[in-house]
């Protein structure tokens, strides 16, 4: 009996000052939050009670628990809702914990009295008297129960780190970004000899895989929550085999592509070197000064965070919270993770973040992406990614129910793969995290911020405009750096492929009737474009835009081109016209003159540096407003973000796109790429590509007089793509994007005279007879076909004379 008590002591003593693995931790329970005596240093403590161990241990009544080391508690009786999410493969997560978190629980669920005892001082169901307690005795609320600043977890476990699950190699393979313990000795089962430093109970992952419950810094100021291994990053991350001396804890589990998270914008010590203001630094207990690359996963993850966060986000839930004050409870909300640091500098809990976009500004301009659930015509968050790659299935895209169509900041960026860098395979410079936009000749390769995220490439059966994709071929997962930038890549290289698969039939049905049809409504979310107002342009739904970027390489170049989707008496010198997003127009500043020189010098920097042969961003022209004659945004490429997140205008533009587009309007959307004074100006003194040897845009200034010509008299209302060349109508050849037969013949016959339909038209009048070679234009090309009310210039008085 003596000899039993005699090692009971001994093993307890060596519990509580024995060295540990991490040369900064040191085994000394007296010290820590655990010393429940009247000797402990934490709030929590007896009243007089001075024995140290007993609030635990016993060496004779204990709970008869296999995994327990002489258990001096009851445990909890009460039923748990576990982790779960569909992104996790572990799929015996125990709706009732099991092994030794069982016995973390016994204080942590807030169930039972933390006094409250087997055995001590020789009687048993002892309740000591305690002080720091929360009313009942139980654990306290902290910052409150339902915040991710309490210790006190409750029953409800769906925001805390999920345990008592197989940790095994099936699961790693499965996860893709989770250790092997097979492959590694830091992830075991203990025994005899062998000590791991995540310990496995029986193959499972428990608390104790983690924490260590008698453990404190060699500084007992510090607080490292019991962890075995570094709380924080203390060196550069190098990616790799897992670094028990320099690495934080997460990382010996999670190897997050290893080389792909050390290099991201959120861990690289040359990048994330923004520091922490003091409020939110001791609400979460960082240590003063400390930056973002050392929070590491800490920035975004709690292993407990507040109720209703989804995948340990911190903060992540629509509750109201401030620098100092934490959020409590609500609803998941992603946005709110991220706007912790990307928002004003008055709000940032980052003390020198100027560097750090400001997102949140952008998402509350009047019109914006869905990011908040309130947005959503589901009214809550209903994006769900599946797997590392954050995969949606399309039906959570809201294909086949249009109510599950969202915005999320993980729809469009993988926090763990995104990089500072003007490429996403890391082989550019690092000065900014968006593309080159002063390139000698600009492209549509995704920037560094886009790095790893998901989309899809249409395929296509058909160069009609009239025919939509076939198929879509996912990109998914991070080619490494120095990837392939190739478009056939299996990763996403092109930013249009993140759009994509929102905005085309890849996330909802189209039926591919017009002028309405199965798409999606506008309005269907707040803070989007309200539907058939006239800065609108009369839409009540969205487009298919895959369909319209289409950019068919037989359709490159000038001349005529089969299949175009126009008339069949219209093919002649016509083929598709697109802006650049997917690929190059083939036609170069020569060729849009017939020969006679180049017009390049009309787009403005960068664009006219590769008329032809570039190709450009979906987000040149979809943002926040900029200033006339660029698309930069307002600040440079480091101010205003870059992306389509809000917009002062309509349809998230960076210019206002209407009916009054054209003369007299040179800050509007056209003119932030296309020379304002040769276009709708009257600068005559240069080609234009329209005339043969002269500026026919400058004539039509010249000839209707108060600012009367508009950009949708002759070009087609939704300018992504279309039918026939230079984004040209032709009333007389409306057909099915109308709703109508092809080659019908729309009525204009009087300068009031214009033809709304949309989605396409708005505002039209131009009607063309016979398509002319670019830059060999003349007036007889123009007019009715059955020639009321006139052809050419007569024709023109008709329908063009100033009122």
């Amino acid at each position: 009996m003596i000899r039993r008590l005699i090692l009971f002591v001994l093993f307890l003593y060596a519990g509580c000052v024995a060295p540990v693995h991490a040369a900064d931790t040191v085994s000394d329970v007296r010290n820590t939050k655990h010393n429940l005596s009247v000797t402990g240093p934490g709030p929590v403590k007896a009243v007089s009670e001075n024995q140290v161990c007993v609030f635990c241990h016993t060496p004779h009544g204990a709970e008869n628990v296999p995994e327990a080391p002489l258990w001096n508690r009851q445990l909890s009786g009460a039923t748990y809702t576990p982790y779960t999410s569909n992104s996790i493969d572990a799929d015996d997560i125990a709706a009732s914990p099991g092994g030794s978190s069982k016995l973390c629980l016994s204080c942590h669920d807030g169930t039972l009295a933390i006094g409250s005892v087997n055995v001590a001082n020789g009687q048993t169901d002892v309740t000591f008297a305690m002080t720091g307690t929360a009313p009942d005795g139980t654990m306290p609320h902290g910052e409150g129960e339902l915040t991710g600043f309490t210790r006190r977890l409750g029953v409800n476990l769906t925001n805390d780190h999920p345990i008592s699950f197989t940790y095994d190699t099936s699961l790693a393979l499965q996860d893709g970004e989770l250790r092997d313990p097979a492959a590694v000795s830091h992830i075991a089962t203990r025994a005899p000899g062998v000590k791991p430093l995540v310990p496995l109970e029986s193959g499972r992952m428990e608390c104790v895989s983690c924490h260590d419950p008698h453990i404190r810094d060699v500084d007992p100021s510090k607080s490292i929550k019991f962890l075995r291994l570094n709380r924080f990053q203390t060196a550069s991350p190098q990616g790799g085999p897992f670094d028990q001396n320099n690495d934080i804890v997460c990382l010996a589990c999670h190897d997050k592509m290893g080389t792909t998270w050390s290099r991201s914008a959120h861990a690289d010590s040359a990048i994330a070197d923004e520091i922490y203001k003091d409020a939110p630094a001791n609400l979460r207990e960082f240590p003063t000064g400390t930056a973002v690359w050392e929070a590491s996963c800490l920035n975004c993850h709690d292993t407990h965070t507040v109720q209703g966060s989804r995948r340990l986000l911190r903060e992540g839930t629509d509750a109201l919270g401030s620098l100092s004050t934490p959020r409590s409870g609500g609803e998941p909300a992603i946005e709110s993770t991220c706007y912790q640091c990307h928002t004003t500098l008055a709000e940032s809990i980052l003390s020198n973040a100027t560097d750090v976009p400001n997102i949140k500004t952008d998402f509350n301009l009047p019109r914006h992406m869905p990011i908040e659930s309130i947005d959503q015509a589901a009214g809550s968050e209903t994006h769900d990614i599946q797997d590392a790659d954050f995969i949606e299935s399309q039906a959570h895209l809201g294909n086949g129910d249009l109510n599950r169509r969202h915005a999320e900041c993980t729809d469009c960026h993988n926090p763990h793969r995104l990089q500072r860098n003007r490429l996403f395979n890391g082989s550019g410079t690092t000065v900014a995290g968006t593309h080159d936009h002063n390139a000698s000749e600009h492209d549509n390769i995704a920037s560094g911020v886009l790095r790893g995220t998901w989309g899809v490439e249409p395929n296509y059966g058909s160069t009609s405009f009239q025919d939509l994709p076939i198929s879509y071929t996912r990109k998914q997962g991070d080619g490494g750096d120095n990837a392939s930038t190739a478009v056939v890549s299996s990763w996403v290289t092109r930013e249009y492929q993140i759009c994509l698969k929102c905005h085309s039939d890849y996330g909802y049905i189209d039926n591919n009737l017009y002028p309405t049809g199965s798409r999606p409504n506008l309005g269907d979310s707040s803070g989007g474009t309200p539907p058939n107002t006239t800065d609108a342009n009369g839409l009540t739904q969205f487009t298919n835009q895959a369909k319209e970027f289409q950019s068919p390489l037989s359709h490159q170049g000038e001349g005529t081109k089969p299949n175009s989707g126009a008339g069949s008496s219209f093919g002649g010198n016509n083929h598709r016209s697109w802006h650049p997003v997917m690929s190059r127009t083939g036609r170069d500043g020569v060729t849009r003159n017939d020969g006679r020189g180049s017009i390049a010098g009309n787009w403005e920097p960068p664009f006219d540096r590769g008329v032809g042969s570039q190709t450009m961003y979906c987000s040149d022209c979809h943002g926040s407003a900029t200033a006339g004659a660029t698309v930069v945004p307002d600040g440079g490429e480091n101010g205003n973000p870059w992306g389509p997140h809000g917009s002062q205008h309509n349809f998230i533009l960076k210019g206002i796109w209407n009916k009054d587009t054209g003369t007299g309007e040179p800050t509007h959307l056209c003119f932030k790429c296309h020379d304002y004074d040769v276009y709708a100006g009257g600068n005559r003194s240069v080609d234009s590509g329209f005339g043969r040897g002269d500026n026919l845009h400058g004539i039509h200034f010249e000839k209707i007089q108060g600012n009367r010509v508009k950009c949708m008299w002759c070009h087609v209302a939704v300018p992504h793509g279309w039918k026939n060349k230079g984004l040209l109508v032709n009333l007389n050849d409306v057909g099915p994007e109308a709703g109508l037969p092809p080659g019908t013949e729309v009525p204009i016959t009087g300068s009031g005279d214009v033809f709304n339909r949309e989605p396409y038209y708005w505002n039209a009048k131009l009607k063309i007879r016979n398509f002319a070679v670019a830059g060999d234009w003349r007036d007889d090309n123009c007019g009715s076909a059955s020639g009321n009310p006139d052809v050419g210039k007569d024709w023109m008085s008709a329908v063009c004379a100033n009122p």
